[in-house]
């Protein structure tokens, strides 16, 4: 006796979607053939979430938002669906994580009534296609990716091969119906989405939601984006009723900077096509005697900090080896642009020598490893911000300056090594 087991339905994740949607099989067409045409894109109705985005959604497309439990995901997509309904259209929310009644109270308290949003309690991902078949919405919202499973596989949810699948399935859905699919994902404790690395080669756009979980601002961002710049930023703030547009963040993130304070500098950041002011502190105190001397940073990559500490030691005759250093970016906002780096060097003397730095001062500059200061791109934009915020003086790279970028009272003060912009601050 041979046991011989009866063949099963197909498994392919495909192969019945395929056939429900009647897709076909379509023929290669010439490249030049191809007519192309501007995305209609569609806003969400919140101009953060839009500039993240590239300037609205694009039909077809698949986006993945991650962040930590807690941080806002489920609030920001929720209130975006609620105005994409008013707009576009029906909108199905998925809530594969909470009941129906947790997400109707929190609508309730974010104050969400749009007769076009339909909420779907649902974790199998064949169900939820079929649907999104006979539905036809405008949009799709899944919140999460990990708790939705195939059952066709025996792995359980959030497994490698189940997130591959679903994801797989929603996007081969989207694609052919031309519907907006956003997906909610858990983050590992490195802060990367959860799950294999192709999910994220999946989607059309990676987004992070940052920001600490006790403070109330958060920082949207995207890392990729088929679609528009992965260097534009959003920033809102976490209220009672909902995540909530910062229309001039730098004025808010300066309000609450002391003056004549040591080791504080303003920097005018640029994130994609946005200026941003950001306070530079940093804290040098004695070094405790015993082992190696503490170095700790918040916003800022604590290598470059020590990059800069080596030039300030070798360059500048500051000798801040033997020193504790803390380096923080106020308002829990994170940089990583090297135009950081002479605020950063700047804030670091003036601890260091207790010498405060006149809060009408701000500086925008790479700092290479000779001392020498290096340009930075977008200095209009960056003057223009710091003169609109009141700030009379700039220090800049001499290769930046141009006669023509002085306006109203703002004054540049071009330099084109470390020491001479501490002397020129009487750091020296």
């Amino acid at each position: 006796m041979v046991e011989e087991s009866m063949p099963g339905p197909d498994k392919s994740s495909f192969s019945n979607l395929r056939q429900r949607l009647d897709t076909g099989i379509k023929a290669p067409q010439k490249l030049k053939e191809i007519k192309t045409s501007e995305h209609n894109r569609h806003a969400t109705g919140i101009r953060e979430f839009d500039r993240v985005l590239g300037g609205g959604i694009v039909p077809g497309s698949l986006v993945l938002i991650g962040g930590e439990p807690g941080i806002g995901k489920s609030t920001l997509l929720l209130q975006s669906a609620d105005s994409i309904s008013r707009k576009s259209g029906a909108l199905l929310y998925v809530s594969a994580e909470e009941s129906s009644l947790q997400v109707k109270l929190r609508a309730e308290r974010l104050g969400l009534i749009s007769e076009g949003l339909f909420l779907f309690p649902e974790t199998d991902i064949n169900v939820i296609c079929e649907q999104i078949i006979q539905m036809r919405p405008f949009a799709v919202v899944i919140d999460s990716i990990q708790t939705v499973y195939k059952p066709d596989l025996t792995s359980a949810p959030g497994s490698v091969g189940q997130v591959r699948e679903c994801a797989a399935q929603l996007m081969f859905l989207a694609k052919n119906e031309g519907i907006p699919v956003f997906l909610v994902g858990h983050v590992t404790k490195d802060g990367t989405i959860a799950g294999p690395r192709v999910l994220e080669h999946l989607v059309d756009t990676v987004l992070y939601l940052e920001g600490e979980r006790y403070q109330r601002y958060r920082v949207l961002r995207a890392v990729k984006n088929r679609f528009g710049s992965t260097d534009e930023m959003g920033i809102f703030e976490m209220r009672e009723e909902g995540m909530m547009e910062v229309d001039n963040p730098s004025r808010i993130l300066l309000s609450e900077r002391p003056d004549h304070a040591p080791g504080s500098v303003v920097v005018p950041s640029v994130e994609g096509t946005r200026p941003l002011l950001v306070e530079v502190q940093a804290l040098v105190t004695p070094g405790s005697g015993f082992g190696a001397p503490r170095r700790m940073s918040t916003g800022v990559d604590i290598r470059r900090a020590s990059l800069l500490m080596a030039v300030l030691e070798k360059r500048c005759g500051l000798h801040i080896s033997q020193s504790d250093v803390y380096v923080n970016i106020a308002g829990g906002i994170k940089i990583e642009e090297p135009a950081l780096d002479l605020g950063m060097a700047i804030a670091l003397a003036s601890s260091f020598r207790n010498r405060p730095v006149s809060p009408d001062w701000a500086a925008a500059g790479e700092v290479g490893l000779s001392g020498e200061i290096r340009s930075v791109h977008w200095i209009e934009k960056r003057i223009a911000e710091a003169d609109n915020l009141g700030f009379t003086h700039l220090l800049m790279a001499k290769s930046n300056y141009d006669p023509k970028y002085e306006r109203g009272k703002i004054k540049l003060y071009p330099v084109s090594s470390l020491d001479e912009a501490l002397k020129q601050l009487s750091l020296l």
